[in-house]
């Protein structure tokens, strides 16, 4: 815009300096005529009229120049408004002063909480555009030093940043990991699901139609497998499941199908019981590792603590807000090593309190989800084989969760269709990827979760994988989020003193 005005501008200015000088060669030729001759009888002079440009060449000239100046003080009054007002706001934190150990809650005018009243909506979650896949941008998060971020994806929105971590950091951090102890990443869900299902309150009938996912009123092998993985943590597969319904005689007619009376005949967990009687192999669950959580706050290892400070600066995000998040998960993969695409993060409904905040909840909720806002995922080592971070539906034009099982073609089996995923990211030592788990509300806060975020760990072929995962954990309900930090202000008040332990984090989170 400001370009065209200068154009119209310039344009002008030579239209008039064209003016001029034709004005001036009319003058010139006047002054000069010859007098007439004597003997020729004079003829009545006719007048030509001039062009007095001067006078109103410069008025012109005057009236241009002053819309111009006009105009463009408009252009930066705007610029400069809009990028005052989309800085990141302030946010809802409890500092500490140092000196009086009391704590000052920093907010803007408009939002000071009156005694009795809710909190506004006025904290602004930054959000880093993607522009378009292969775009790069140059990002400052060392001093001297300047990373390039690439954009991977834009459904779901997902960078990649190569050399984020030195080498030396990736061994301290394996190191400490393996100085604390790895844990088997997944273990078989406790027996007793019958309590969960009398606590929710719901009959067989109601279960049934929740998990009839097109309301046809059969259950379909990818309705239960669905429900089968997320729930009881087994990764089953058609076939698995034929086993299954022939071992426990469910299906009847025998024709892959459920119907609603069949399924009343089934226990809550029967699957899991009749897996656990012919033995279940570590290919067979949603995931195969071992892992550990490191602590990052104040007293941690001084790389632990440079991390969570270069992913601060990374997500752009208030410091608040990743401090009181999870700790750093370290992650290892021996050869055979997999995950199967999942979400970080599930979607939140009203009866669904996200882990983190769950002290803030007023009501108790049969379901907890971790609430994750942004995945940080960090390649500790290169892989010799295998090991890719697929997302299978990456780009996708539409997501439909039915068809992702079709054709005996499951593409959340990362042990056997990876390479049918639409993006595979390789692990390269040093290298960062991290991506949004929800979309935006339009207002600046949380909105509804990405589907296109689904991702899974390809089976390791050659080799071991070392990974590391820094989750971002902000409540979609804007208000709990708000509630849970001044919360967290008061318990620092009540145990003012007494030193952060990183079991004390560690217990209030959940893997997902």
């Amino acid at each position: 815009m400001i370009r065209m005005v200068i154009d119209f501008f310039l344009f002008h200015l030579i239209k008039l300096k064209m003016i001029e000088s034709q004005g001036s060669g009319d003058d010139e030729a006047t002054e000069t005529a010859p007098p007439p001759s004597p003997s020729v009888p004079p003829r009545p002079r006719q007048r030509n009229p001039l062009q007095k440009s001067s006078v109103c060449s410069r008025s012109y000239f005057m009236v241009v120049m002053v819309f111009f100046h006009v105009y463009i003080i408009n252009v930066i009054a705007l610029l400069l408004y809009v990028h005052y007002n989309n800085g990141p706001g302030e946010m809802v934190v409890p500092t500490r002063n140092a000196a009086s150990g009391t704590n000052n809650h920093k907010l803007p005018e408009s939002q000071v909480q009156q005694p009795g009243s809710e909190f506004l909506h006025h904290m602004y979650l930054p959000r880093i555009e993607g522009i378009r896949v292969g775009h790069v941008q140059k990002v400052s998060l060392l001093p001297n030093k300047v990373h390039e971020m690439r954009t991977l994806s834009l459904k779901p929105l997902l960078f990649e940043i190569p050399n984020f971590l030195s080498e030396e950091e990736c061994r301290v951090v394996m190191q400490l990991a393996q100085l604390k102890g790895l844990m088997e990443s997944q273990v078989m869900v406790p027996e007793g699901q019958e309590e969960l299902t009398e606590q929710l309150n719901l009959s067989p009938e109601e279960i049934f139609n929740l998990l009839d996912l097109n309301q046809d009123g059969q259950l379909q092998l990818q309705e239960i497998l669905t429900h089968s993985r997320v729930r009881d943590g087994i990764w089953l597969t058609p076939e698995n499941l034929r086993e299954i319904y022939t071992g426990l005689k469910a299906d009847k007619d025998n024709n892959g199908l459920l119907s609603l009376e069949e399924f009343r005949q089934l226990s809550s967990d029967a699957f899991q019981r009749f897996l656990q009687q012919r033995g279940l192999k570590s290919s067979q669950m949603v995931r195969n590792s071992r892992h550990t959580w490191l602590y990052q706050g104040q007293g941690a290892h001084q790389v632990l603590q440079d991390l969570k400070k270069r992913v601060t600066g990374l997500t752009r995000l208030p410091p608040a807000l990743v401090d009181l998040s999870e700790p750093l998960q370290v992650v290892r993969y021996e050869q055979g090593g997999h995950y199967h695409a999942h979400h970080d993060s599930g979607p939140v409904y009203p009866e669904t309190a996200c882990t983190h905040t769950r002290l803030a909840a007023n009501t108790s909720t049969p379901f907890e989800t971790s609430c994750r806002y942004i995945t940080v995922l960090f390649y500790l080592n290169s892989v010799e084989g295998g090991g890719e971070t697929a997302f299978p539906v990456a780009d996708n034009r539409t997501y439909d969760e039915v068809s992702l099982i079709q054709n005996e073609v499951d593409l959340l089996d990362t042990r056997k269709n990876c390479d049918k995923s639409n993006l595979r990211v390789t692990p390269t030592k040093g290298t960062a990827v991290f991506w949004y788990n929800y979309l935006s509300d339009g207002r600046g806060w949380v909105g509804e979760q990405d589907e296109y975020s689904l991702h899974g760990g390809c089976v390791v072929t050659r080799g071991t994988k070392w990974v590391a995962n820094n989750w971002i954990n902000i409540d979609p309900d804007y208000q709990r989020q708000a509630r849970f930090q001044q919360l967290v202000s008061q318990l620092e008040n009540e145990d003012e003193g007494a030193e952060s332990s990183p079991e004390r984090h560690t217990d209030t989170h959940q893997d997902l």
